[in-house]
């Protein structure tokens, strides 16, 4: 099968190439700026910006199913304002979409997020609720995936907390009490890559989660004992929070603002985890302390040495 992966050079997407490639498809990523250190050998890589659709659409040409991996990051406050999360998921989904039906693509796999909602609380979560209403009235074969946070080698999320949360002393709002079902990359690929082999997922919207449901202050220990180290989590009121990255909304370069305050106040967890749409049981699934452990250590370095040949 020819398959497009847009947004292929990112922390899932090389991870989905080498897995599509390893299945035996013909895979082309389309990205900013693929790099060969990024993908697995035979990766095929085209230029292009999904906000410029004359410079995407010829990607499209005779492909199979395309994944739309292209994402911001709901952890971190977009260079250029919580207005970009519109231009990137909403606009870009638009142009894909598009283009993937100019070309008679066979499915579209869309990877959106937990929660969302055109008329959600936060910017990120409005556009992706807004990209899903346009790959689902799209005339185009469609499986969209929600999932909670990633992990896993060259992901951010461990990074995140780290920043949020420093050791030995954690003052993080709420008191760290929001809920996330971290997910291993390496779990979660082989689900992306099973969504094009059959038609049995054509039509459906998956909540993908982890193992484990967290607290942000769970997470934080968790991740601080792997590093031999400890932190006293300190609550910091909503309110106080509030104040504190709105303020940061307006300093240039200040990671964190207003969205990310209020996506600290629901929780990232599944309704319903879908895992076993895929023939996976929840318990087979790595946990982030097993993977924080190296446990999962060396299934992500042979992953890497796979990409860098």
């Amino acid at each position: 099968m020819k398959v497009l992966v847009v947004g292929g050079s990112g922390f899932i997407g090389s991870a989905l190439c080498r897995e599509l490639k390893e299945r035996g498809h013909d895979v082309t990523t389309l990205s900013r700026s693929p790099s060969s250190e990024d993908l697995p050998k035979g990766v095929n890589k085209v230029m292009g910006n999904v906000t410029d659709y004359g410079s995407i659409r010829g990607a499209f040409e005779g492909m199979d199913a395309v994944y739309n991996l292209v994402a911001l990051s709901p952890l971190f406050k977009p260079n250029g304002g919580d207005q970009m999360h519109d231009r990137i998921h909403r606009k870009g989904t638009e142009h894909v979409v598009r283009a993937a039906e100019k070309h008679d693509v066979g499915h579209l796999v869309q990877m959106s997020a937990l929660g969302a909602d055109p008329d959600g609380p936060t910017a990120y979560i409005r556009s992706k609720g807004e990209a899903e209403e346009i790959v689902t009235e799209s005339v185009l074969d469609y499986t969209i995936f929600r999932p909670s946070v990633v992990f896993g080698e060259g992901g951010e999320f461990i990074s995140f907390t780290k920043l949020l949360a420093p050791p030995y002393l954690s003052a993080l709002p709420g008191g760290g009490k929001t809920r996330f079902q971290p997910i291993w990359v390496g779990d979660l690929v082989p689900m992306l890559a099973d969504a094009i082999e059959s038609d049995d997922h054509v039509g459906q919207i998956y909540e993908i989660g982890g193992p484990d449901k967290l607290t942000l202050a769970e997470i934080a220990r968790m991740i601080h004992k792997s590093d031999g180290r400890s932190t006293t989590v300190v609550p910091v009121p909503m309110g106080l929070a509030k104040v504190g990255l709105t303020i940061g909304d307006a300093i240039p370069g200040f990671p964190m603002g207003k969205d990310q305050y209020r996506s600290l106040q629901f929780d990232n967890v599944t309704s319903d985890n879908d895992v076993g749409a895929f023939g996976v049981g929840v318990g087979e699934l790595t946990t982030l302390e097993s993977y924080l452990n190296g446990r999962t250590g060396e299934a992500d370095a042979a992953a890497a040495a796979t990409t860098s040949g």
